[in-house]
């Protein structure tokens, strides 16, 4: 007889059965995506910015910190004509206003790093009847042959097949931050898939222990006595768990008290287990995204420690941000108000005068407009004394 076998099996039966259950793996929520094809990364984008508010708050931040415009040919009443059709003109089948083209075509700048719309022309060509923004996962963008113009072509079958555009004069196209591996420019949101998973996976792990810790469960333990007959135990632990569920009961609004008898111990399942601080890592991933965004923390309710002397410099920095954002936007302005003015038969070549960016921009130039003036008063009274001399 193997003497080990026989130790190892009555070892064995009287070691309680002990089995582990599977946690669900935790992998990036954004791992089905494929980016190397460009309908797969928009989409990519596009659910980074609906996983985390913060991300489309900020997004939406620029849009309107961007402002709006004006646009001056130098004579009045050619102005008056412009602006009038430019606000009243129809965006899509839901919008009015080129402000508002702007906005959506800035938006999907931001999210996919380029946007494609196209000014409709009325079928007598006598007048621009609107303005359409294009969806940009059913277009494709390639090099030509000339090395300053684009190939555009467009899908109306979900992406099956794509027309070649022959004339582009209609079709206005923007790219952010292009290469030259990279002609459809880089989406703000480009560097932040890894640190948007690893916030996400923060705040699910966040979920599962308020689910484990939160909602209270119990252990209950049943010691009987070593005369206790085996039979009579099971049939104990039946009516304690039987009442002991009574007790707990959510379903009836009467509160009911657990009475027993005998050597029971109840305690709460991971009462002495504490909840891990995620505030540290989860502010150390809103840095990264906020870095990536130019914006400062203040303006998305983060209460951030800082100086008014570091908020001064974020601001500025933020007005930096904007102008780029402007310089972009400028020539398709320009492109949809010349269109406009050359098919009801002006000439004329209008610029485009944007607001300025808030009330604190206005206050500083107006101080500066009052020390230049001042400082205009102080030397005419200088000349003036010198002169009686």
């Amino acid at each position: 007889m193997n003497i080990f076998k026989l130790f190892s099996s009555k070892k064995q039966k009287n070691q309680p059965p002990c089995t582990s259950v599977l946690s669900p793996s935790c992998s990036s929520p954004f791992s089905v995506f494929n980016t190397s094809t460009p309908p797969q990364e928009n989409k990519l984008y596009l659910s980074i910015r609906q996983s985390i508010p913060i991300i489309d708050a900020a997004i939406l931040k620029i849009i309107h910190l961007v402002g709006g415009f004006s646009i001056n040919t130098g004579d009045p009443n050619v102005d008056i004509f412009l602006n009038n059709l430019c606000d009243n003109i129809k965006v899509g089948p839901s919008s009015i206003g080129i402000e508002s083209f702007i906005s959506s075509y800035l938006d999907s700048i931001l999210t996919y790093g380029h946007a494609i719309g196209e000014i409709l022309i009325s079928s007598d060509k006598k007048n621009v009847c609107g303005l359409i923004n294009g969806d940009v996962n059913f277009i494709k963008v390639s090099p030509s042959s000339s090395p300053i113009d684009l190939n555009i072509s467009v899908s109306s079958d979900n992406g099956i097949s794509f027309s070649h555009i022959k004339d582009k004069s209609l079709i206005c196209f923007s790219a952010l931050n292009p290469t030259s591996h990279n002609i459809t420019g880089t989406s703000i949101l480009n560097n932040l898939p890894f640190v948007s998973s690893t916030l996400l996976k923060i705040y699910n792990t966040i979920s599962k222990n308020f689910d484990r810790a939160a909602n209270v469960r119990f252990a209950i333990n049943y010691k009987p006595s070593s005369s206790t007959d085996p039979s009579t135990t099971s049939s104990r632990l039946s009516q304690i768990s039987k009442e002991w569920s009574k007790s707990m009961d959510n379903s009836s609004s009467e509160i009911r008290d657990f009475i027993t008898s005998g050597d029971i111990d109840i305690k709460v399942i991971g009462a002495d287990a504490q909840l891990i601080d995620s505030s540290i890592p989860v502010r150390q991933m809103l840095e990264q995204i906020i870095s990536k965004l130019s914006l400062p923390p203040f303006l998305l309710g983060l209460n951030w420690s800082t100086s008014e002397r570091m908020s001064k410099q974020q601001a500025d920095i933020l007005t930096s941000e904007l102008q780029y954002y402007r310089r972009l936007l400028t020539p398709i302005i320009y492109k949809i108000s010349k269109t406009i003015l050359s098919i009801n038969g002006f000439h004329h070549n209008p610029s485009i005068n944007w607001n300025n960016i808030n009330l604190q921009d206005e206050i500083e130039f107006a101080k500066a407009r009052f020390y230049n003036s001042k400082a205009i008063q102080l030397e005419q009274e200088i000349d003036k004394k010198e002169n009686l001399k």
